[in-house]
């Protein structure tokens, strides 16, 4: 997109990691969109208080973003929370590839890890199917599915075990929450 050789804004999803959960790392959300805007994003807008921010911005804006917007949370809040972004086209292709939900598994029981950056398919090749049964992921592109009967508290699938096998920063959301954000992007 395009306009007399300028290019426009697009739709943007940034999810921040480990931001107002269990009393640590807390984050106003009105700061968090000031730091967006700080940044050079425009109609900055957050879904619940862990750290989904909307935003539209050009290409010359998303150079770089990720990292701008750790540093400024951590020279004004004294920690740095990994910042994953996405597109809106990107998340609409997430929200229809996953696999358990093509199986039928109760959404309640859905959730995806966002990651950092693409996973080597050595790496994928070494992760262990029967880590934390009945549980069971599945790695698509840049995210990894996961169906958790069980419940998120139950699992031994977990960020740190995604991350260090994977050797990328990765960020959970549940399904309905996904879903939530396509909805809001697309607003």
């Amino acid at each position: 997109m395009s306009e007399g050789g300028i290019a426009m804004p697009s739709k943007h999803l940034a999810l921040l990691r480990g931001i107002n959960v269990g009393g640590k790392n807390k984050l106003p959300m009105k700061d968090l969109i000031r730091i967006f805007r700080e940044c050079g994003c425009e109609r900055v807008r957050n879904y619940i208080q862990s750290g989904n921010i909307l935003f539209d911005a050009g290409p010359d804006v998303l150079a770089g973003l990720a990292s701008r917007v750790e540093g400024h949370i951590d020279e004004q809040f004294g920690f740095r929370p990994p910042v994953v972004l996405r597109t809106e086209p990107a998340l609409a292709s997430v929200i229809a590839g996953n696999p358990f939900l093509a199986e039928g598994a109760a959404p309640d029981a859905l959730h995806v890890y966002f990651l950092a950056g693409p996973a080597d398919p050595d790496r994928i090749g070494q992760l262990d199917p029967d880590r934390s049964p009945p549980d069971r992921f599945a790695v698509r592109g840049g995210e990894v599915y996961l169906h958790l009967p069980d419940g998120m508290a139950r699992t031994r699938l977990t960020n740190a075990y995604f991350d260090s096998k994977l050797a990328t920063t990765s960020t959970a959301r549940n399904w309905r929450t996904a879903c939530k954000l396509l909805d809001m992007m697309r607003e």
